[in-house]
């Protein structure tokens, strides 16, 4: 089989993904638990269909609810800690963070969300579109 164009997985190795199709959206989120997940201003993710990821390893959740009230669950690897994932409350959908991509350039963001929530030391691109929350 082909390797799959967008696969990457943690630090330690002990987690991997690959997705066999293109991401359905690529974004930046800036909402508050996006912030304290990542370590960061914001958190560069991209959307694929549940269907075409493939999730190998040792996986631990942690689930919270999101601003849309809706629960979400963070994957993560237990042994080095490195979020990888969020399911979202819409089945369909897996939501991967950017930088655990084998080749993080390959995450082309569409507009940038929950920007009310973006730190004020955070100059995020505003070429793209921006939202306060989401885009509708």
């Amino acid at each position: 089989m082909a390797q799959a164009r967008y696969a990457g997985g943690c630090a330690c190795k002990s987690v991997r993904f690959e997705c066999s199709a293109d991401p359905v959206r690529m974004f930046n989120c800036h909402c508050t638990h996006c912030q304290r997940t990542t370590g960061s201003g914001y958190a560069p993710v991209l959307v694929f269909s549940r269907d075409t990821v493939k999730l190998t390893g040792d996986i631990k959740y942690y689930s919270w609810t999101a601003d849309s009230g809706r629960i979400l669950k963070r994957g993560f690897c237990p042994t080095c800690g490195n979020p990888i994932f969020v399911l979202v409350a819409d089945p369909a959908f897996c939501v991967v963070y950017a930088p655990s991509l084998d080749d993080p350039k390959l995450h082309k963001p569409e507009n940038q969300r929950y920007t009310r929530s973006a730190q004020p030391w955070d100059k995020f691109d505003q070429t793209i579109p921006c939202y306060e929350t989401g885009p509708g």
